[in-house]
């Protein structure tokens, strides 16, 4: 039996790395980005991985790889968004930009282990394309709920799709990290 979690907290710490890494570059710019950009940008960049999957090649050097970072680092943002609101300017200091990450992603780690449990780890026996696929298909529930201004009847809300995102994008890592 894989060590799901050890694999998961792996993951999220070469994104986290990179996170840190791009605060520190450019602060906390993406701050000014209303949740439906995040949502947007998670779009380019899943999209990306389905064109890539379909055609086969990549002509810019970035990979799948470094897209599903990019899905993870970006849901975390849509989260903390969620969370904060979204502001005029870069109003979040580095220290308190990362202890937000890291709550989020604790959060995601924790919803994938109680999923994981009910579904008993069905997600190592799908194909890498089904995440993009299902990564797409929370996109576009976020954006229909976005639509609503979260007015649903029974659906769950932006942040459970983004969570979901996440943890899809997460699972498509592991998979390129560890193997099948």
């Amino acid at each position: 039996m894989k060590d799901t979690k050890q694999q998961f907290e792996h993951v999220l710490t070469i994104c986290r790395d990179l996170f840190v890494k791009k605060l520190h570059d450019y602060g906390a710019a993406w701050r000014i980005m209303r949740p439906e950009s995040v949502t947007d940008q998670i779009y380019i960049k899943a999209n990306r991985i389905r064109s890539i999957e379909t055609k086969g090649v990549a002509l810019i050097q970035e990979g799948i790889k470094s897209e599903l970072i990019a899905i993870v680092n970006y849901g975390i943002i849509g989260l903390i968004q969620l969370e904060l609101g979204y502001s005029e300017k870069d109003d979040l200091e580095e220290e308190k930009a990362i202890e937000l990450y890291d709550k989020y992603a604790k959060t995601s780690l924790e919803l994938m282990l109680d999923k994981n449990h009910d579904y008993d780890e069905a997600w190592r026996s799908m194909r890498t394309t089904s995440y993009t696929d299902l990564i797409l298909m929370k996109i576009y529930r976020t954006k229909q709920i976005e639509s609503l201004k979260g007015d649903t009847l029974v659906s769950e809300g932006i942040d459970a799709n983004y969570m979901d995102m996440i943890n899809y994008s997460v699972f498509g890592l592991i998979k390129i990290e560890f193997g099948e």
